[in-house]
């Protein structure tokens, strides 16, 4: 399968290209093309949380046990003391990173169903949930945010896949289908969950029809068109990133 820094540059690399495009076709603003780009390359590595010793999930569990440490010290900064709130701050970091983390990696199994397309898919619904009803984030964005999260974890699953053929010997390696997967008969019970869960978030998520008919219009693309030579492209998206 592709490594890291192979993940990490494919997936900044589409969605540093698509958030362009979109950005000049006036789809995205500013600090929206720069959240697409940012939410694709994390994308790109989401498929390997399931891997115990990846570089995603150590990076991940660290962010996260730093931000859920500083969330509980700063919840409870004004009724603890100093000394309080220190431990405090140690305790809920330790458990994060090494309770929670170890608990998951056993749990999880590295290309099991976390490393499916359904599942980043779900991620990405999620995404697009969070940010049009929690966050309040215009539909548009709020699809664009999913989207991107979406490509940025087909680049990875795509590049495992590709990964996973021996051109010279012309044969499939053993990892082959592994990758971009949607259904595995042995983990049966847990895709009909994973798919159940796909279908109500599609049905909680906001509208789509907004984004298609813009995606769609023919004076978007008239105006990136008329907005972007072919050769100011890379040169324009090399400045911006």
């Amino acid at each position: 399968m592709a490594n890291f820094k192979t993940h990490l540059n494919g997936a900044f690399a589409v969605s540093g290209v698509l958030s362009l495009i979109s950005y000049k076709a006036g789809l995205l603003d500013n600090h929206e093309f720069l959240i697409c780009v940012a939410i694709g390359t994390v994308g790109g590595l989401l498929p390997d949380i399931d891997s115990d010793n990846s570089t995603p999930i150590k990076l991940g569990f660290d962010a996260a046990s730093l931000m859920v440490a500083f969330i509980l010290v700063i919840h409870w900064r004004s009724s603890l003391s100093l000394l309080s709130l220190f431990a405090l701050w140690l305790s809920a970091y330790g458990i994060m990173r090494y309770g929670v983390f170890s608990l998951f990696t056993k749990l999880t199994v590295h290309r099991g169903i976390i490393h499916s397309v359904p599942y980043m898919a779900i991620l990405s619904l999620g995404l697009v949930c969070i940010n049009f009803y929690l966050l309040g984030t215009p539909t548009i964005t709020s699809w664009f945010y999913g989207l991107f999260l979406f490509i940025g974890a087909m680049v990875h699953l795509g590049l495992d896949e590709a990964y996973s053929v021996d051109l010279l010997n012309r044969r499939l390696k053993r990892s082959s289908g592994t990758a971009m997967k949607f259904y595995q008969h042995k983990q049966q019970p847990y895709y009909m969950v994973l798919y159940a869960l796909l279908a109500t978030l599609l049905f909680i998520a906001p509208p789509f029809a907004p984004l298609w008919n813009h995606l769609t219009d023919p004076i978007t693309w008239f105006l990136l068109k008329k907005g972007l030579l072919p050769q100011e492209f890379f040169s324009q998206l090399i400045s911006i990133l």
